[in-house]
């Protein structure tokens, strides 16, 4: 019989109606690789590397499991996953992630928990990024869509054979257009899936209702099916390890609003009313930011209220309308008794130069102008209003975790 184990107690985030429940099925047989699920990268198995992940995603409240293997269910337990026993029948060659995924749900409901969203992820996807997943919970909670999904953009020409011949599926053979003429296509990754919970039940199917694409970095897509994909991804690995992203010890976060918390597009509504789109997870990076001791600004040219507004939700101090913004930056630090070489600014622009070269962390978004990339030192890997900002709080975070674990180490 099928039971949740460890048993939740009252206080456990499962038994809530509503939230967030990511679930990894997990069974422990594979043809492909011999026990894929435990096979070690980096010194961790595939299953604990994936519940790891996912207990890094601040929209997650709980981590559950599907497992036939009790080998899986104590290393699952052993990273602080919760498991259920998956029945046999459902973990055959033949046996579909659905059925599985619908058989912990049904567990659940009969612990009283019926999770708002459900986070369907794949262990053999070793190299998901938490903010990914949490911009895909973030669509769906926001009624941006009913399922939101991965994907990695493609430039690739497919071809496809009929009794006349190769014959092009997505171009036309006759013409062979550069790269950056094409617009990229985008294959879905089978990392993670964020789905409404009673949408999936009512439909069986991880593929229902408003769908929206999260797009990651095509070397966040690998996917482990056979022994050289294994082999791929510790070369991958060995090479993420060498070439890290150094964490920031900085005191203070100053940003630009427009292109760096927005995609530097703006709404018009008939009346002249302009509106922008945020990132809910830039939100939360701000939240950890604060709650870190890192002191925030947003400091902006933009006169619109709406910076304003984003602030003031923020909690975050703002000077807006500002021509000359070097100038405020100089006088807001000094107010603070903040060193220059203290701050990491964040731009997109232009008009960012001046603060750029200010600071002791200059520091520019992936699409940023040409001119505002040769003044950073440091470009981020995200786009304005793509979680850029969350992108840079997580460095400036885990230079303060290594800064206090030396303090200790060294004290």
């Amino acid at each position: 019989m099928s039971h949740l184990a460890p048993a939740p107690s009252p206080a456990s985030p499962v038994e809530s109606t509503g939230g967030v429940v990511a679930v990894i099925p997990a069974r422990g047989g594979s043809k492909g690789v011999p026990r894929k699920n435990l096979r070690e990268l980096g010194g961790e198995p595939l299953i604990g590397r994936a519940v790891r992940t996912l207990r890094e995603v601040r929209g997650i409240n709980a981590v559950i499991v599907s497992t036939d293997d009790e080998e899986i269910a104590d290393a699952a337990r052993g990273y602080g996953a919760l498991v259920i026993d998956r029945p046999r029948r459902l973990a055959g060659d033949l046996a579909s992630s659905e059925s599985a995924l619908r058989h912990a749900l049904d567990e659940l409901g009969s612990y009283g928990s019926v999770p708002e969203v459900t986070v369907f992820v794949q262990a053999t996807s070793p190299f998901i990024e938490p903010a990914d997943v949490d911009r895909a919970i973030a669509a769906v909670q926001q009624d941006v869509a009913d399922v939101a999904f991965s994907v990695a953009p493609s430039h690739a020409h497919l071809w496809t054979t009929t009794e006349d011949g190769p014959v092009g599926i997505n171009h036309d053979s006759s013409t062979r257009l550069r790269r950056q003429d094409r617009s990229p296509e985008f294959v879905e990754t089978g990392a993670f899936y964020a789905m409404r919970t009673r949408g999936f039940l009512e439909h069986g199917h991880r593929f229902f209702g408003r769908l929206h694409m999260v797009e990651v970095d095509p070397a966040d897509a690998m996917e482990i099916d056979t022994t050289d994909d294994f082999s791929l991804a510790e070369l991958a690995l060995a090479h993420r390890e060498a070439n890290r992203p150094t964490p920031l010890r900085v005191k203070a976060v100053v940003t630009d609003f427009d292109g760096v918390h927005t995609s530097d597009r703006v709404t018009v509504d008939e009346n002249g009313i302009e509106s922008v789109t945020v990132n809910r997870s830039d939100g939360m990076g701000v939240s950890m930011l604060k709650k870190a001791g890192i002191e925030l600004l947003i400091l902006s040219t933009e006169t619109n209220g709406v910076v304003a507004a984003r602030a003031a939700k923020l909690g975050v101090e703002v000077i807006h309308g500002c021509d000359d913004k070097p100038t405020a930056l100089r006088a807001w630090a000094a107010e603070r008794g903040i060193a220059l070489t203290d701050i990491a600014y964040l731009g997109n622009d232009v008009n960012d130069i001046g603060c750029l070269r200010l600071v002791g962390f200059p520091v520019a978004v992936a699409d940023a102008h040409p001119a505002a990339l040769h003044a950073a030192h440091i470009v981020l890997r995200r786009h304005g209003g793509d979680g850029v900002v969350r992108e840079l709080a997580d460095r400036v975070l885990a230079g303060t975790t290594s800064h206090h674990r030396e303090g200790r180490d060294h004290g």
